[in-house]
């Protein structure tokens, strides 16, 4: 493994967008490093921590958020 990644210049991020909890609907600015991310059926939902918590075995079981 003699190929190094790159290093992020903090430019990235420099247009993100807030974030919305699919479950809640809290809005986060950012990506905030503690919600959650699932990537259902070929797109992104993000989980903020509560919804997470509440539903943390049904996410480490993979299982869709329609199921929860």
């Amino acid at each position: 493994m003699d190929q190094q990644n790159p290093q992020p210049t903090g430019t990235e991020n420099a247009g993100t967008e807030n974030l919305v909890c699919s479950r809640c609907g809290t809005v986060a600015e950012g990506a905030p490093p503690t919600w959650t991310c699932s990537v259902e059926n070929g797109s992104r939902h993000y989980f903020c921590d509560s919804c997470a918590r509440d539903n943390i075995r049904a996410i480490e079981g993979r299982l869709d958020s329609s199921w929860w």
